[in-house]
C-alpha cells in the first residue's frame, strides 16, 4: 500500500477533510495555508489565502446532499487569527468573514449547507461560545449577529459536528464531556461524560446514525444517535447504491430486492448518547474515523508532540491503527508518519483513507485488493 505524499504545509497538520463526493481533500495546519487537493492523484488544486494564524478546522458543503450529483460550493475555515471565513470552493474567493474575540476551534455546515456553526476558545478572558449563522440571511454575517449564540462557561469546546438533518450539534469538551445542543433553541438536549480527558475529535458515520470520539485518555468510543434515524441512514445507503428505498415506520423495503424487509431499529441506542464500543490504545488518540463500507475503525495518535524528539518512531506509536467495529480488536497498522497523527479520514467510497501528522505531511493510502478480501476471525 504505497501512499501518495502531499507536501503543502510548513507546520503540523490540524485537520483533513474530504468533501461529500470524495474527489477533493481539504487540509489545514498550524500555518495560515488552506489547501485543496485532488484525492485521486494528490495534485494540488489550489489554496485559500487570507488567514494570518494557525487554521484549526475546515469543512465543505454539498448543495444536493441526498443526490449522487451533489456539488461542493463553499468551504468554511476557522483560525487562531480570531476569524471564521467562508470561501468559494472553485475560485478561492473569500465570500464572508466573521471576526471573533478568540480562536475558532471547530466549524461545520449543516445537512443542507445553509447554516454554519463554529465554536470559539475560552481564552484571554473571553468565554467559549457556539455561534450559528444562516447563510440565507446575509445580514447576519454583515452585522455579525448570529441567529443563536450558546455560551459554554465550564469547559471549552475542542471538537464538534452536526447531527443528522441539522437538528442538533454534538460537541466534545476539554474535560471529556459530550453535549448535544439543539440547533433551534440552543438548549442542552443531552450531556454525558464517557471520557476522562480532552476529546480531540468527533466524526460521524457516512449515514450519520452514529459517531466516534477520540480522546487524550487513550481511547476512542463509538455511540449511536437516534434509533429512528437508522432507517433514514439505511435508505440513504441504498439510494447511493442505486436502489429505490421506501421509508416506513419500522421496516425498510427495497424496490430493487425481493428479500424480506430488514429490521433495523434494534441496532442503535434510542435517544441516548451511551457509548456502544470502546477502542483502547497505549497512547493518546487524536483522531478516529468510521469506514463507510466495512465494520472498520481507523485511529490516529501517538505520543505527545512535546516528547517526540526524545522518542523513536517505534516507541512513539505513530502508526494508523485499524480495529474491527464489532469485536473491538485491532487487525492492522500502517506506518509512515514521523510524529503523532493528528487527523484521519476515510474516503467516502471506503477504498482509501488519508492521515495528517505532526510532521506536516498528508498521506493518501489506497487499499490493496487483500484489504477487501480480508475476513476477520473472531
Amino acid at each position: 500500500m504505497k501512499p501518495i505524499l502531499l507536501q503543502g504545509h510548513e507546520r503540523s497538520i490540524t485537520q483533513i477533510k474530504y468533501n461529500r463526493e470524495g474527489d477533493l481533500l481539504f487540509t489545514v495546519a498550524k500555518d495560515p495555508i488552506v489547501n485543496v487537493w485532488y484525492s485521486v492523484n494528490g495534485e494540488r488544486l489550489g489554496t485559500y489565502s487570507g488567514h494570518t494564524g494557525a487554521v484549526w478546522c475546515v469543512d465543505a458543503d454539498c448543495i444536493l446532499w441526498f443526490s449522487k450529483i451533489g456539488d461542493t460550493r463553499h468551504v468554511l475555515t476557522g483560525s487562531a487569527d480570531n476569524s471564521c471565513r467562508l470561501w468559494d470552493c472553485e475560485t478561492g474567493k473569500q465570500l464572508a468573514l466573521v471576526k471573533t474575540n478568540s480562536a475558532v476551534r471547530t466549524c461545520g455546515f449543516d445537512f443542507g449547507g445553509n447554516i454554519i456553526m463554529f465554536s470559539t476558545d475560552k481564552q484571554m478572558g473571553y468565554q467559549c461560545f457556539v455561534n450559528f449563522f444562516d447563510l440565507r440571511d446575509p445580514s447576519q454575517i454583515e452585522n455579525d449577529e448570529p441567529y443563536m449564540k450558546i455560551p459554554c462557561s465550564e469547559s471549552k469546546i475542542t471538537s464538534g459536528v452536526w447531527g443528522p438533518l441539522g437538528e442538533f450539534i454534538i460537541v466534545g469538551h476539554e474535560n471529556g464531556e459530550l453535549n448535544q445542543f439543539s440547533a433551534k433553541s440552543g438548549e442542552v438536549l443531552m450531556n454525558v461524560k464517557e471520557h476522562t480527558k480532552q476529546i480531540n475529535d468527533i466524526q460521524t458515520s457516512r449515514d450519520m446514525t452514529m459517531f466516534i470520539t477520540a480522546s487524550k485518555d487513550n481511547t476512542a468510543k463509538k455511540a449511536g444517535l437516534f434509533a429512528g434515524l437508522a432507517a433514514f441512514g439505511a435508505a440513504l445507503r441504498d439510494f447511493e447504491h442505486g436502489a429505490a428505498a421506501v421509508l416506513v415506520p419500522k421496516r425498510l423495503s427495497h424496490g430493487k430486492c425481493s428479500s424480506q424487509p430488514r429490521l433495523l431499529w434494534q441496532l442503535f441506542d434510542s435517544a441516548t448518547l451511551d457509548h456502544l464500543k470502546t477502542f483502547r490504545t497505549e497512547r493518546p488518540v487524536n483522531s478516529a474515523a468510521l469506514s463507510p463500507i466495512f465494520d472498520h475503525v481507523v485511529l490516529g495518535g501517538g505520543q505527545e508532540a512535546m516528547d517526540v524528539t526524545t522518542t523513536s518512531t517505534r516507541i512513539g506509536k505513530f502508526e494508523a491503527r485499524f480495529f474491527h467495529l464489532g469485536f473491538e480488536e485491532e487487525f492492522g497498522r500502517v506506518k509512515g508518519h514521523f510524529g503523532p497523527i493528528n487527523s484521519v479520514a476515510f474516503h467516502p467510497d471506503g477504498k482509501s483513507y488519508s492521515s495528517g501528522g505532526e510532521d506536516g505531511y498528508v498521506r493518501i493510502h489506497y487499499f490493496d485488493p487483500q484489504y477487501f478480501e480480508f475476513e476477520f476471525e473472531a
